[in-house]
């Protein structure tokens, strides 16, 4: 069975076609730049690869652009759509709604569009994605989508609800919701397999670390904190995201910058974080390079990042009354070896000790423990596969038609 992973943005559209048989890529790519001008890229599994502009007005056309990058060309994989069984989407925010994967119905997609006002960012392009499958392979063709915020559907209500008043969650459903759950499901059930325990059997704290980030609390299988909120916005410091600050701030700065709801959203998610600290990029090897030549604020932002994971981590490990293991993954997360050396290296209460030969190893996609042998908390890299959650998933609901 092949499975097409679709993950749309705003002005983007990644995809990757899987053969479940094995669960090995044929092919991925990125369509870039929708309705702004138009950029397509891919490449194969036995090493083919292309990259070229195009005018892609609308994220239907990028469909019919990934359709000829799959059947035609120097590129061509399949002979046509027809080989591909179902396609998986990832959608960001489920709400209350969607606490598991689902096919794509229309009430599903009405669904998805009532919860657009929690992810404004991320939501409507999600919603343009199916709608753009669906115009370029057809309403036969099986579609289905795997919420970011199910994994953690199980966190108690002292966890997910805000202090605010009560029946703004009533009416609005105002509560923490948390992201990156495809991520945090896959590698905290990878790292159960390495110890060779089950997942209900160990405390674990999962980081993804990346331009967007996330922290995860997992006791007796089940999630019962995430570090983000209503949106990706909350947390700690993100490569353009604030993470938590005091409200007061906010509406501080509203009324002496006169930020509009819209410029405030603006700001704090795509102008904030280790960008608006540095003043360099939100991109990690950017701000290495900064680092190395002496650059304060750049030197400041990474210690904010290696600061708040910290205290996250520790008030995590409060709230589960101890952890067995934590787990780095994602772009920042699998690659960084500095980063996971030194937040490690001031978690010394918690018995953690440091592999530095193995942490050094671990990167570009390898994965292992890089705590010592005598750590009384184990410390593993995992790298994390997202798309292949997407796949796992849509072909369980596809063969249960």
């Amino acid at each position: 069975m092949k499975i097409l992973v679709i993950n749309a943005g705003s002005s983007s559209l990644k995809y990757q076609l899987l053969d479940m048989n094995d669960e090995s890529v044929i092919a991925k790519g990125l369509c870039e730049r929708i309705a702004i001008g138009g950029h397509i890229e891919g490449k194969t599994s036995d090493g083919r690869s292309f990259s070229y502009d195009i005018e892609l007005p609308n994220h239907t056309l990028a469909f019919l652009e990934v359709k000829n990058a799959l059947t035609h060309g120097d590129c061509k994989v399949i002979d046509s759509l027809d080989e591909i069984a179902a396609v998986g989407h990832r959608i960001v925010q489920g709400g209350s709604t969607f606490n598991h994967s689902v096919l794509v119905t229309d009430e599903v997609e009405k669904g998805i569009e009532e919860l657009c006002d929690l992810a404004p960012l991320h939501n409507a392009a999600h919603l343009q994605g199916i709608r753009g499958c669906t115009e370029a392979f057809g309403k036969d063709k099986p579609q289905v989508v795997v919420f970011d915020n199910a994994f953690h559907s199980t966190m108690p209500p002292e966890a997910y609800i805000f202090p605010v008043p009560y029946e703004y969650y009533e009416k609005y459903k105002i509560r923490r919701y948390g992201f990156h759950g495809s991520s945090h499901r896959f590698v905290s059930a990878n790292c159960a397999n390495i110890m060779g325990k089950e997942l209900k059997d160990i405390k674990m704290i999962t980081c993804h670390l990346g331009n967007g980030s996330s922290i995860t609390a997992i006791k007796n299988g089940k999630v019962i904190d995430t570090s983000m909120g209503l949106t990706p916005l909350d947390g700690f410091i993100m490569g353009t995201r604030c993470g938590a600050v005091d409200p007061s701030v906010i509406t501080y700065l509203q009324v002496k910058e006169g930020w509009t709801p819209q410029e405030t959203c603006e700001i704090l998610n795509k102008k904030s974080g280790v960008l608006g600290i540095s003043g360099v990029s939100s991109d990690e090897r950017d701000i290495t390079a900064a680092c190395e030549q002496g650059n304060e604020r750049a030197m400041l932002s990474r210690k904010i990042m290696y600061y708040q994971i910290r205290k996250l981590i520790g008030a995590y490990t409060a709230a589960m009354d101890g952890v067995d293991a934590i787990v780095f993954t994602g772009g920042i997360g699998e690659n960084a070896t500095n980063l996971r050396e030194t937040v490690c290296e001031n978690l010394t209460y918690l018995g953690i000790k440091i592999d530095n030969d193995a942490n050094d190893q671990f990167i570009r996609g390898k994965g292992g423990k890089i705590s010592a042998d005598d750590s009384n908390v184990a410390v593993y890299v995992v790298p994390t596969n997202e798309e292949l959650v997407i796949a796992r998933d849509t072909k369980s609901i596809v063969e249960s038609l």
